[in-house]
Parts: C-alpha cells; sequence; structure tokens
C-alpha cells in the first residue's frame, strides 16, 4: 500500500458540450464545484482540471522551494508562486505542453543567482513536478528575489 493516498470524486451529467459537472475533496476544499466545456475551453466562471493541476504544481513547488531552502540554511519569509499551464491543440487531442512556475520569494541573505539555481533544483523534487514533467516539452522556471 502506498504511504500517503489522496482522492477526489468528480462527477458528469450530459454530453461533452452540453453537460456539466461537478468536483469534490474530502477534505472539502472542493464541494461541489461545477465546471462545465465552457469553464474548460473557453473563459466562463467556474473552475476546470487545468486550473487544479496549475493550482497542485504551485502549492507542491512553494513547499519544495521552501525545504530546499531550509537544508541549504536559508529561511524565507514569503514564497509567492504562479502556475500558468499552456494546453494545445495537437493532432492526438488538447494537449498540456509546457508548465511555467513564477515565484518571488523573500530571503534574508540570499542573491538572485543563487535563489534561481534553488528554484530549479525545487522544481526537480517537487512530486507534481515529477509527475507532469515526462509529458511536457517544457517546463520554465522564473525565479526573482525581493
Amino acid at each position: 500500500m502506498a504511504d500517503i493516498q489522496r482522492s477526489a470524486n468528480a462527477v458528469w451529467k450530459g454530453d461533452l458540450r452540453g453537460g456539466n459537472g461537478k468536483v469534490s475533496t474530502p477534505s472539502g476544499v472542493l464541494q461541489e464545484d461545477a465546471y462545465t466545456f465552457a469553464t474548460r475551453f473557453e473563459n466562463a466562471a467556474g473552475t476546470n482540471p487545468e486550473e487544479l493541476v496549475a493550482a497542485a504544481f504551485a502549492a507542491c513547488f512553494s513547499m519544495a522551494f521552501a525545504g530546499v531552502l531550509s537544508k541549504k540554511g536559508y529561511n524565507s519569509e514569503s514564497l509567492s508562486t504562479k502556475a500558468t499551464l499552456d494546453m494545445d491543440k495537437m493532432e492526438v487531442g488538447f494537449t498540456i505542453t509546457k508548465m511555467r512556475l513564477e515565484v518571488d520569494g523573500v530571503v534574508p541573505n540570499l542573491d538572485q543567482a543563487a535563489f534561481q539555481q534553488f528554484a530549479e533544483e525545487a522544481e526537480k523534487g517537487c512530486p507534481i513536478s515529477r509527475l507532469l514533467r515526462p509529458g511536457l516539452q517544457e517546463v520554465e522556471v522564473i525565479a526573482r528575489l525581493k
């Protein structure tokens, strides 16, 4: 059995374009949150699987980065990460092709070059990154020390 297991539930009703779904998590963070074709492939209000992947990546990376900084002897005052997912229509269908991580951090006594290096190290150690990386064309890490 796995050391850690997490789950989520999704229910979809109807066809692809006219149907609708709800996604929930046992923690209650998501409680029957709606998603539709329009929230996924257009700009309608609501969530979508790709937004949730980006949220997971941002959260995972921020924690991994804090861990790397601690191991290197630095204490971060804050790390703020934005993850942006690029999805392109390919011959096989829509495909997530790129993830971009933009992190702004406040870390006393650290220079910009080391901050960027540690951010790249953290990206490689993040479990969500290791899950996504084999299917992506690119993972870009932009680290800005404040």
